[in-house]
């Protein structure tokens, strides 16, 4: 039996973050994660992210073999490809990293922050006492020997697996399951191509519900003849298998003729808002375990290394003042509504919105710019969606009999806001959370009817 003051659950971006703000303030923290720590960064993913979140929490910007490629801008194809939304500015400043190396950072920032890290160490479950998480009974992959291990607080950050989050008791008040339909299967390959890419620091996005039903497919660039490849699809009715789609509608293409694979592999990826309450007494929940992704486009780095710094910053505050309660820790649910989870939650609804649009919907969508090209990346930030629907729009599309098609576009963007606002709302106790959580449901049902 080990005694720790903090024991953080998986080594991703948010737990890395987490441990090494808990860890800067003095207290014991152990780091857990089943893989070896060499090994610690190395995951599937599109692996871009944007420099505003660097910024928001003071990181260096990834640079040397860190770093793949910096990006300035997108380029957003309609189904038909036929319209090409070319959108560049700030807030598309980013990068296209070396997961594994940048995993690698953060990981040495936490360790040199004071954690101890348990690599190739498996947590099987939480150990509950008394109604609060008291800490988790692991096993050692090397020698298969159990051990349990105590702390106040224990951080959830098993990504996508939630291997903590799926076996908390009820009476703790986290929801333990997340629906398949909030969720996207993806799959992604790393190519070096024969001929060098046209102006490689835009990342490109395509829009299609018949190559990637719920989703999109994309191709970034990592330098100019290597590009990350894949294809997300929502795991909705009788979804096809991603793989299968890329290679026959995606690697089909000219650019891809004698390519080379370097790798490839699917991982599974919440596309929803926040869970609703992400601290029980003696946890919290951060990154791919908590849904801190952008529902617009799947990014999860970002949003979880701020998820991981806030829950941090609220775990020390509760432990200086001795309370690791529900009560204790209900200030990370606040700050990261306030923070990036209302914004989250209004994407969500515009998802749901996307999700039920036709191929025919979103060429005539982007055709007559319905939402104007500035204004796509501020839809993505989580900024009101604004329209562009003049007079002569709705000629258009009266005489096209889809004037049904507008006022569902001004519904979701009317929806959005609402959803924004409650969530910026979210209540400051634990007292008020029933009656705010039936609002937020009635709101997502709102949506999934009309959309």
């Amino acid at each position: 039996m080990k005694k720790f003051d903090v024991v953080v659950v998986g080594a991703g971006t948010a737990g890395c973050m987490a441990a090494k703000t808990v860890a800067e303030a003095g207290f014991d923290v152990c780091l857990i994660d089943r893989k070896s720590e060499e090994d610690i960064g190395k995951k599937i993913c599109g692996d871009a992210i944007g420099k505003h979140h660097f910024d928001k929490l003071g990181l260096g910007y990834p640079t040397g073999n860190e770093l793949e490629q910096r990006i300035v801008g997108a380029r957003v194809y309609s189904p038909d490809m036929e319209t090409v939304f070319r959108v560049r500015g700030e807030g598309l400043h980013g990068f296209i990293i070396n997961r594994h190396l940048f995993g690698q950072r953060l990981l040495k920032n936490a360790i040199e922050a004071g954690a101890v890290l348990l690599g190739s160490t498996q947590t099987l479950e939480p150990i509950i006492k008394d109604g609060f998480v008291a800490g988790v009974l692991t096993r050692d992959l090397k020698t298969e020997s159990k051990a349990q291990l105590f702390s106040q607080v224990v951080v959830e950050a098993s990504g996508y697996s939630a291997v903590l989050r799926k076996k908390l008791p009820p009476d703790l008040g986290i929801d333990v399951n997340v629906d398949k339909e909030d969720v996207e299967i993806l799959y992604r390959e790393i190519r070096e191509l024969k001929e060098p890419v046209a102006e490689p620091e835009f990342i490109e996005l395509y829009l299609s519900q018949k190559v990637a039903p719920g989703g999109y497919h994309w191709i970034f660039a990592e330098s100019e003849s290597k590009v990350n490849v894949g294809l997300g699809i929502a795991m909705t009715h009788k979804f096809p298998n991603p793989k299968t789609q890329l290679y026959r509608n995606v690697l089909s293409k000219p650019l891809f003729e004698g390519s080379s694979i370097v790798s490839g592999g699917t991982w599974y990826l919440p596309t929803r808002r926040s869970l609703d309450r992400m601290a029980g007494n003696g946890i919290v929940i951060v990154g791919d375990a908590a849904c801190q992704t952008n529902p617009a486009h799947g990014g999860g780095m970002g949003p979880s290394m701020i998820g991981g710094t806030i829950a941090g910053k609220t775990i020390v505050e509760a432990m200086e003042k001795g309370d690791s309660s529900q009560e204790g820790l209900w200030p990370y649910n606040v700050r990261y509504m306030q923070s990036y989870g209302a914004e989250q939650a209004g994407l969500d609804v515009f998802r749901i919105f996307l999700q039920g649009l036709s191929d025919d919907d979103l060429n005539y969508g982007m055709k007559y710019r319905l939402i104007a090209e500035e204004d796509v990346l501020k839809a993505t930030m989580g900024e009101d969606v604004r329209l562009n629907i003049t007079e002569a729009t709705l000629r258009v599309f009266r005489g096209l009999g889809r004037l049904s098609f507008l006022k569902k576009l001004r519904d979701a963007a009317n929806l959005t806001k609402r959803m924004k606002t409650l969530y910026l709302n979210y209540p400051v106790s634990p007292k008020n959370f029933d009656k705010w959580k039936r609002e937020a449901q009635g709101l997502i049902k709102e949506a999934e009817s009309k959309f």
